[in-house]
């Protein structure tokens, strides 16, 4: 790893087969186009499979957390092995992992099932930094941020399209498992259509994976996540010796992760470069942006699908409709990830890490004050995505910048390693406000639930802003030099 100021020239030789660039980015575009498809599809089945598969809505924030811990394995293997074998080999077994998980979603016809194969499907974390490093070594970093701009819209086309896709399956046919179908599809299309077309590099950096370094590393975050998860759940208290056990052990395994990692000539990660302040920055604000955008994944379709006759709150919408009321959110996060190249441009990249997390901060607070009413919510919902746009494109390049080409997916990984680790912890949180607020005998919780989750999402928010205005842009370091 280097200075994250420095920007690493790609090598002067580099065989490329030669693929027309529309193909290419078509085919980039359809990976992260089945991506967003199977991170979105289930958001408006949830209240619906509170009774199909007879389990709380707190249970169901176990898909999300589920998912999200099996990508914190998945990603720095992925990345490494995408660096050292060539990104578009590791890429089609990635795919094919992630079909294999999207067919035993189809299948499922109990929560366990569906668990599984939704932990199978968080290898679809893989899928950017693999992107990222074809990408980038066919373009170098001239275009690399243009370029991660579109792969962000097409990951969040895909979210959009995954939720009314499945909404409309849902209300037009009578199973109420098969719109659990629509990932599969997805993922199929887009191994069959990508593999003749993305590029690979015939050069190889040489070098072999840290597999002690990636073992230590998932189990330590799985632990400390599991422990956050369920800690407060009963057989689960904060201090039962189960609950601290995952804490503490998880916590020790990361520090002798650590350890190792300082120690060996070929790091999984390199902690080394965590020395510099603004890669310190952009990954804890990274932690806090995916907090609240992905903790409330569960929440906010439960409130849309809550009838306000039977439960004093909610809108009450269908899942078709629900589908349709998280456009604006995904819409506005698609056009902030578009922009963002020009804003930071126009105001520099600190100015827009804290814009990002001031919008997102705006948004939840909007949401907490006129939940009762349908426009002001989605207003909310829309003010929160274009904020998180912002911030999925900045953190995204920054961290790409921040590494030489030799390590383009690592760099990438650790980015994506980072907000599913923020998004398991707001997952749990929020998991945990659910658990508490959920009356005994009821599959759903109080309005305080929400209450309090969005008032949470509010601070977190503005925390990041704040841990924004720490990083140091090209003008300042020159300042200070």
């Amino acid at each position: 790893m280097t200075d994250p100021g420095t920007l690493h020239a790609p090598p002067a030789a580099r065989a490329v087969r030669a693929t027309p660039a529309a193909a290419v980015i078509g085919a980039v575009a359809l990976v992260e186009l089945s991506s967003g498809i199977t991170q979105g599809f289930l958001s408006p089945l949830l209240k619906g499979l509170t009774d199909t598969l007879r389990v709380t809505a707190a249970d169901l924030n176990w898909i999300s957390i589920a998912n999200l811990l099996a990508s914190v394995a998945f990603t720095p293997v992925l990345s490494r092995m995408g660096d050292l074998y060539g990104h578009r080999r590791i890429l089609r077994w990635n795919l094919a992992i992630v079909l294999l998980g999207s067919v035993l979603v189809g299948l499922s016809r109990s929560f366990e099932v569906l668990l599984v194969g939704q932990i199978l499907q968080g290898a679809f974390a893989g899928f950017f930094p693999l992107l990222v490093g074809i990408l980038r070594n066919r373009n170098g970093d001239s275009e690399s941020r243009r370029g991660i701009s579109y792969m962000v819209a097409a990951l969040v086309a895909g979210i959009a399209f995954g939720l009314v896709a499945s909404g409309f399956v849902a209300r037009s046919v009578d199973s109420p498992t098969a719109a659990l179908w629509v990932p599969a599809a997805a993922v199929g299309l887009a191994l069959a259509v990508t593999w003749p077309l993305l590029p690979e590099s015939e050069a190889r950096p040489g070098g072999r994976i840290d597999w002690a370094g990636g073992v230590l590393l998932s189990i330590g975050l799985v632990a400390v996540m599991l422990g956050l998860g369920m800690g407060g759940l009963p057989g689960w208290e904060w201090t039962s010796l189960r609950t601290l056990g995952c804490l503490v052990g998880g916590a020790l395994v990361t520090a002798l992760w650590v350890i190792v990692e300082l120690r060996t000539a070929e790091p999984m990660i390199d902690v080394r470069m965590f020395r510099h302040r603004n890669v310190v920055t952009v990954s804890l604000v990274t932690l806090t942006f995916t907090f609240p955008m992905i903790g409330l994944q569960v929440a906010n379709p439960v409130f849309l699908g809550t009838g306000p006759a039977e439960h004093g709150y909610g809108l009450g919408l269908d899942p078709f409709a629900i589908g349709l009321a998280m456009l604006p959110n995904m819409l506005a996060l698609a056009l902030g990830a578009l922009a963002a190249p020009a804003v930071a441009a126009a105001i520099s990249d600190r100015l827009t890490l804290c814009a990002g997390s001031l919008l997102m901060a705006a948004g939840y607070l909007v949401s907490l004050t006129w939940h009762g009413s349908m426009l002001p919510f989605l207003a909310g919902t829309a003010v929160a995505g274009l904020g998180a746009g912002f911030l999925q494109h900045s953190t995204r390049t920054l961290a790409v910048e921040s590494v030489p080409h030799d390590r383009t997916s690592v760099g990438s990984g650790i980015n994506e390693l980072l907000i599913n680790v923020g998004g398991s912890i707001g997952a749990a949180a929020v998991l945990t406000v659910f658990a508490a607020r959920t009356p005994a005998g009821e599959a759903l919780p109080e309005l305080s639930a929400y209450t309090t989750s969005w008032t949470i999402c509010v601070v977190i928010s503005l925390v990041g802003a704040a841990i924004a205005l720490f990083y140091r842009t090209a003008k300042h370091r020159e300042a200070r030099s």
